[in-house]
C-alpha cells in the first residue's frame, strides 16, 4: 500500500511539475506574442465602427492581413487589458513597428489617423464647395443644401456664406461630416474677425465687422503680396472717406459669377451689378471671397498716405500714385506696354 501511495505521489508530482512547466512555456509564448512586432501589409488600417464587438474587430484585422497569434490569445490579451469595452470608433493605421499590446492600447487610446483639410485665402464659396466634393473623406451633407440652408444649419441664419470661414487647416477623422469642418471655420473666423474689429484703427471709414469682412476679402484678392496689403487697404479706405468709387476689378469678376471666362472687359466694368464697384459707390453687399487674418489685419489697420491708385506691375506687386495723371502713366507704362 506504502508502494502504491509513493508512486501516486510521485505521477502527482510530475503531472504538477509537468503542468506547471507547461504554464510556462505557454505563458513565455503568450509574453512574446503580446510583444512581438506585428507583420502589417503596408498601407493597413483599421476602422473600427460604433457597435462593434472585439470578436468583429479581431476579424477585420484578420482582413487586412494580420494573421500573429490565434484568436484565443488576442481575446486573453484584451482581458488582462481590460480593452474590450473600452475600443474607440475610428480609423487607424496599423504601423509593422505596433505589438499586438501597442496596437490595443492604441485603440484604447482613440488614436485615429487624423486627416487635414486646408482653406485657402481668397476661395470663394464656389471654390470651398469644389474642394469639399474633392475630400472623399468627409461624409458629404452639405452639396444638397443652399448656402442659406448650410449657414442656418451652423446656427447662422440669414449671414451670407461668402466670407464667413477662416482659411486655415482643419483637422478631422473619417466619419466627419463637411459640416463639422466647416462649423470650426465659421468659429474661427468668428473669432479672427471680432479680434480684428477690436483692434481696429480709431479712423477706419468701417460700421461694422461686416463691413470689415467685405473690405479685407477685397484687400486679399487684389494682392498675395502680405507687404502690400495694408497699403492697398489704405487706398480703399482713403476712397471710401471721400467717397469715391472703389473700382476694383475682383468685385465686377465676382458679380459676373460663373459667366466670367478668364477676361474682364469694358462692358462688364459699365455693367451695373450690386459687386460693380465701378459703377456704384462704397462697398458691395456681401465679402467676395474668404480673407486671411493678415487682411483682416491690414482692412482695420490701413497704411496712413496720400495714395489713390494702384497697377499691377505683372509680377505680383504694384505700383501706387497719388494722383490720376500719376496712374495713367504707370497704367501705360505696366499694362498697356505689356499688351
Amino acid at each position: 500500500m506504502r508502494a502504491l501511495f509513493k508512486k501516486l505521489f510521485v505521477l502527482t508530482l510530475l503531472v504538477a511539475v509537468l503542468a506547471a512547466v507547461a504554464g510556462a512555456l505557454a505563458w513565455r509564448h503568450f509574453k512574446a506574442f503580446s510583444t512581438a512586432p506585428l507583420l502589417v501589409p503596408e498601407g493597413a488600417t483599421l476602422v473600427v465602427s460604433r457597435g462593434d464587438s472585439f470578436v468583429q474587430v479581431l476579424a477585420k484585422l484578420r482582413a487586412v492581413g494580420i494573421s500573429e497569434g490565434h484568436d484565443l490569445e488576442w481575446k486573453l490579451l484584451a482581458m488582462q487589458m481590460e480593452a474590450m469595452p473600452r475600443l474607440q470608433v475610428g480609423e487607424y493605421a496599423l504601423q509593422d513597428t505596433l505589438s499586438p499590446r501597442e496596437l490595443l492600447e492604441k485603440l484604447v487610446r482613440g488614436d485615429v489617423i487624423r486627416y487635414r483639410f486646408t482653406l485657402v485665402e481668397g476661395w470663394s464659396m464656389r471654390d470651398l464647395r469644389a474642394a469639399l466634393a474633392r475630400a472623399e473623406v468627409l461624409e458629404d451633407d452639405v452639396s444638397m443644401q443652399t448656402d442659406e440652408a448650410l449657414m442656418a444649419s451652423l446656427g447662422r441664419k440669414g449671414t451670407p456664406a461668402e466670407g464667413r470661414f477662416l482659411p486655415e487647416t482643419y483637422t478631422f477623422v473619417r466619419g466627419d461630416s463637411a459640416s463639422h469642418v466647416l462649423e470650426q471655420a465659421a468659429d474661427a473666423m468668428d473669432r479672427a474677425l471680432a479680434e480684428a474689429w477690436s483692434a481696429r484703427a480709431a479712423d477706419v471709414p468701417l460700421r461694422s465687422p461686416e463691413e470689415l469682412l467685405t473690405l479685407a476679402s477685397i484687400v486679399e484678392k487684389e494682392t498675395g503680396q502680405a507687404s502690400e496689403r495694408p497699403e492697398i487697404a489704405g487706398v480703399f479706405a482713403r476712397r471710401l472717406k471721400v467717397g469715391m468709387r472703389l473700382q476694383t476689378d475682383p468685385t465686377v469678376i465676382y458679380g459676373l459669377g460663373a459667366a466670367f471666362d478668364g477676361n474682364l472687359r469694358r462692358r462688364d466694368l459699365q455693367t451695373d451689378t450690386p459687386f460693380n464697384t465701378y459703377t456704384r459707390f462704397g462697398l458691395p453687399p456681401t465679402p467676395i471671397a474668404m480673407p486671411g487674418r493678415a487682411a483682416l489685419s491690414a482692412a482695420a489697420n490701413p497704411l496712413d498716405g496720400e495714395t489713390f491708385y494702384f497697377v499691377a506691375r505683372g509680377d505680383g506687386h504694384h505700383v501706387f500714385s497719388k494722383t490720376y495723371a500719376e496712374h495713367q502713366k504707370a497704367v501705360r507704362r505696366y499694362q498697356l506696354g505689356q499688351r
